[in-house]
């Protein structure tokens, strides 16, 4: 699986970004994929997980109700739409496929990770 993130930026707190994830090289229907972020001096954490089959999502307690996970399956596309961002919202921002249906947290599932997008909010 590849996966080629774009999307990141600057932007003011409050403001918002939609970050895309193109997936290429397998089914998508049978994996699951994972947004994570890893800000400076600091481990890389779960944001979000997306099952493509079903299309349910979970989400991290820090950025739920501020960031939506959607797709559109005809692109093969995973998008984070991130709003309210805060200051504290600044990190490298990665998306994952764990090359099974699993779309939760534990970061060691996941086999394919994207390059990476850098988000900045600024306050």
């Amino acid at each position: 699986v590849q996966l080629v993130e774009s999307g990141g930026g600057l932007v003011q707190a409050g403001g918002s970004l939609r970050l895309s994830c193109a997936a290429s090289g397998r089914t998508l229907s049978s994996i699951g994929m994972g947004w994570f972020r890893q800000a400076p001096g600091k481990e890389r954490e779960f944001v979000g997980g997306y099952r493509w089959y079903g299309g349910s999502t979970v989400y991290a307690d820090s950025v739920k109700g501020r960031f939506t996970i959607s797709s559109v399956n005809a692109k093969n596309t995973v998008y984070l739409q991130m709003n309210s961002l805060k200051p504290e919202d600044t990190a490298v921002y990665y998306c994952a496929a764990s090359g099974t249906l699993y779309s939760g947290e534990d970061i060691t599932r996941y086999a394919y990770w994207g390059q990476g997008t850098q988000v900045t909010v600024s306050s």
